[in-house]
């Protein structure tokens, strides 16, 4: 399969994708979602354990940015400078994200989701742009990463518009965080690896997708361990080490000279 074959399978994927998502009817935020279960007030936090929580994407986000600054000049693992901006993003992304988090979970209500949702999509953003760049093009993953921040933050306030319009509407924003799950492993197996480490984002993506499990499972967690910390506690945990994987692939990975990259590396 040719590079332009390829690049057109990833282009019909996400049209494909896309028609989906909007063949089905708007989608609004579930009232229920704010009903989370650690209700505790403890020094004066309330909603204790899913407030604090939020201190693990700060330290990510920390470790992360300092990871780029050690290795910015390396260029067996940053070969070109430009390649720093996507992780830059959505490592400042996280730290925004504890931010954002700790704010709507100290009073949960739609208009304060919106400010968790937010940095949310800068990370997402990030991250997808940073695989275009590492297995497409370079100039082409940074020229799109300001429209794909545009995107993703178009995503939200188009929700929050709609909302308030009586009709919410989630699936744009859906698409901002699913979509690139898809497309991110098909990257990887159809374009060659410019760096060694592949497994660490695919450890990341594995890691996201995991925590939405605890976070459906929010009250049976708060059950099931005595009401000491709730599912959508641990979400945030899992999350940040969903980060901290691409932390990890930093510290890890080492260039791949272009004679031994292939399609599937």
């Amino acid at each position: 399969m040719s590079r332009n074959q390829r690049i057109a399978l990833l282009l019909g994927i996400s049209g494909i994708g896309i028609a989906v998502a909007f063949f089905f009817p708007p989608i609004a935020q579930d009232p229920n979602y704010h009903n989370l279960s650690d209700r505790r007030v403890i020094g004066g936090i309330p909603n204790f354990g899913d407030v604090i929580s939020n201190i693990a994407f700060l330290l990510v986000g920390v470790l992360g940015l300092w990871k780029l600054v050690q290795i910015r000049e390396d260029r067996s693992r940053m070969i070109l400078k430009q390649e720093i901006l996507p992780f830059a993003v959505t490592f400042a992304g996280a730290i925004l994200i504890f931010a954002g988090s700790a704010y709507y979970h100290w009073s949960p209500n739609n208009e304060t989701l919106v400010w968790d949702r937010l940095p949310m999509t800068l990370a997402f953003m990030g991250i997808f742009s940073m695989i275009l760049v590492e297995r497409i093009d370079v100039k082409l993953g940074i020229v799109l990463l300001v429209p794909l921040l545009v995107l993703g933050v178009a995503s939200v306030v188009y929700w929050q518009m709609t909302e308030q319009a009586g009709q919410g509407d989630l699936r744009p924003y859906a698409l901002v965080q699913f979509l690139p799950v898809l497309l991110i492993p098909l990257m990887l197996w159809l374009f060659p690896a410019r760096y060694s480490g592949a497994r660490y984002i695919l450890e990341m993506i594995g890691w996201f997708l995991l925590s939405k499990v605890p976070e459906f499972l929010d009250a049976n967690i708060w059950g099931w361990t005595g009401e000491w910390i709730a599912g959508h506690s641990i979400k945030h945990c899992v999350a940040a080490a969903a980060l901290y994987s691409l932390v990890r692939y930093l510290q890890h990975r080492q260039r791949i000279s272009a004679e031994s990259t292939g399609v599937g590396s």
